[in-house]
């Protein structure tokens, strides 16, 4: 796994809100309420977990390899079974999930073939895998100004993230038998100042802590409608593994 510790709760939950209209969206597609046994893969503090278990026909299962977090999130499994867990070594038995749900976390899996190799084994024949996951190298941000891509990716290499997973999974699941389909955001939202937030926590050098506060700097001086694109690209992924 990547060396990265998870953000606060908070944080997190902001995160999972962000991107709640796209998850409710492939949530429909697939038919979550027809979903018997469901893992959250990469759980982290449960911010996703009570939706999974509103939503979904079964059991769901929340697994992280932070077994603090799981612990300090008591509240958020409620109707969920929680346990500690690697991505590249899942400690559940072949073909018993109908549904693996994952968001930002193959980000941090090294290697992330191991995890796609498990996900396919523990999927039940017909099974889904749905996976939101980002691309830091194709951000969209306007003016030059308050670009922080270059900062993005340095970060996140440096923490043990793969900032450009998004483009690479439908290759690698592909390669592995499951029939894939890729949406990505398709509107655009005014930026929010906390991406800055998730960025400071990263481990930064000095050099890009000081760019930072500068394109911080920059950013709270351009107001009005559009006054400032900040878009980061989501791979929106539903994989499908083969009935035999």
């Amino acid at each position: 796994m990547g060396k990265y510790d998870l953000p606060a709760p908070e944080m997190l939950a902001q995160q999972a809100q962000w991107l709640a209209p796209a998850r409710g969206r492939l949530f429909r597609q697939i038919s979550i309420a027809r979903r018997k046994r469901v893992l959250d893969l990469g759980a982290g503090y449960g911010a996703v977990t009570g939706e999974l278990a509103r939503r979904a026909g079964g059991p769901v299962v929340a697994l992280d390899c932070a077994v603090a977090a799981l612990q300090e999130g008591a509240p958020a499994f409620a109707g969920a079974q929680r346990t500690g867990g690697d991505a590249r070594r899942l400690p559940f038995a072949d073909a018993v999930f109908d549904l693996v749900f994952t968001q930002l976390t193959l980000l941090w899996v090294q290697p992330v073939t191991r995890a796609l190799d498990e996900i396919r084994r523990v999927l039940r024949p017909g099974g889904t895998l749905v996976a939101l996951e980002p691309d830091y190298d194709g951000m969209i941000e306007h003016p030059p100004e308050i670009a922080a891509r270059d900062l993005w990716v340095s970060a996140l290499e440096r923490a043990g993230g793969n900032p450009l997973i998004g483009r690479a999974l439908p290759g690698l699941l592909t390669a592995r038998g499951f029939t894939v389909y890729v949406g990505l955001f398709e509107s655009l939202y005014a930026p929010s100042a906390a991406r800055f937030d998730f960025l400071r926590d990263l481990p930064l050098t000095a050099a890009e802590a000081l760019a930072l506060e500068t394109i911080e700097l920059e950013a709270m001086v351009r107001h009005g409608p559009w006054a400032q694109v900040a878009h980061l690209p989501f791979f929106l992924i539903t994989a499908l593994k083969p009935e035999s």
